[in-house]
């Protein structure tokens, strides 16, 4: 006779790990004395339920936003016009990248079995575009919509694919929660005010806790050790080992071509269905190599490579040679007018509309 467990089927709050990390920093601030308890109700409720981030942030912290809601708020051209850009960018990451690349990326991760070597890794590399422009994309509409409304939510996404060394990758990914380990989790364990071991254990836990945010699944759990361990390699040389190429890595092509492989890696856990299919992966990719190449379905493909072209060329141009957003900021009305369209013309073009939800929605 067998026992059969019951099934929990809970219907969880929409975004309910965003807030709670919202709410959580606002009580251990009060808590600590950094920061002074809203007494007006319907602010501290603004703050916590604010609709654009609600679902996947960025996680604002209560002394930065809360001070903005007690201005005096007015529309405007600019911030309408600024915001409307923005959101502008974000559709183009969420529908003409993201979601195109989910169409070869469930392909090839939901039949791995029939797939080459070389067809896996370059799946994963394309999920690594697409799970960055998925979350990335909603922050950016995030803060346009809240940019319309006179409100400037933080930075959350700053070019993370350009970064050049591990340390530097978690300065641009998921900015609201990167910080918000290390002010409540790294720090509180001791930081790197502590001996050199504790130092590297408060480093790992750091990111296997961030592993286990995302999900109670194994894959997250090795995700999360993946990254902590590569953290602790990556300090460890630069503390101990005198070699110029460690010193200057931060600042070469070849650190940025170094992070990106560790980042495919990492997503062979990320993104597999189960614990058994990411080591079936790294089987297939180090040990047991299969020739071949499918593309699938070539017309997709190839708009894959389109979007992630105009993606990259886009970035290069923001980290390399700052400025404004190409056309969209000209001086000449006219001009601006007409980039506008044509980009509005791309995302409709190129775009997927067929209701994909965004990946940051389930955590």
């Amino acid at each position: 006779m067998f026992y059969n467990k019951p099934i929990l089927d809970v219907l969880l709050p929409v975004g309910i790990s965003f807030y709670t990390f919202q709410t959580l920093s606002y009580t251990i601030d009060v808590y600590r004395g950094n920061t002074k308890p809203e007494r007006h109700f319907g602010k501290f409720a603004v703050f916590v339920s604010f609709f654009p981030q609600l679902v996947a942030g960025p996680i604002e912290r209560s002394n930065r936003f809360i001070p903005m809601l007690k201005k005096k708020k007015k529309l405007s051209y600019h911030n309408i016009s600024e915001g409307f850009k923005i959101m502008l960018w974000g559709f183009f990451m969420k529908l003409v990248v993201a979601d195109r690349l989910s169409i070869y990326v469930d392909m090839v991760y939901n039949d791995l079995n029939n797939q080459s070597s070389l067809t896996i890794i370059t799946a994963s590399s394309f999920f690594l575009f697409q799970i960055y422009c998925d979350f990335a994309g909603y922050s950016y509409i995030a803060i346009g919509a809240a940019k319309i409304m006179g409100i400037d939510l933080m930075e959350n996404f700053r070019r993370p694919n350009l970064a050049s060394s591990i340390g530097d990758l978690w300065n641009r990914w998921h900015i609201s929660l990167s910080t918000w380990f290390r002010d409540y989790v790294y720090i509180p364990l001791g930081g790197n005010r502590v001996s050199i071991d504790r130092f590297y254990l408060n480093l790992f836990l750091t990111f296997l806790i961030s592993g286990l945010w995302h999900g109670a699944n194994w894959t997250f759990v090795l995700w999360g050790v993946y990254h902590g361990m590569f953290m602790v390699m990556e300090v460890f040389l630069k503390k101990n080992v005198k070699i110029s190429f460690l010193r200057k890595f931060n600042f070469t092509i070849l650190g940025i071509i170094i992070v990106f492989i560790i980042k495919v890696g990492s997503y062979f856990f990320f993104r597999a269905n189960s614990v058994s299919d990411s080591f079936f992966i790294f089987r297939r990719v180090f040990y047991d190599w299969k020739p071949g190449f499918s593309a699938g379905d070539l017309n997709i493909f190839i708009l894959c490579l389109v979007g992630i072209t105009i993606l990259t060329l886009i970035e290069i141009k923001q980290e390399y040679f700052p400025g404004k957003f190409l056309i969209l900021h000209n001086k000449n009305y006219y001009i601006r007018l007409i980039g506008t369209a044509i980009f509005i013309a791309i995302i409709f073009y190129l775009g997927v509309f067929d209701g994909g939800q965004f990946i940051y929605f389930q955590f």
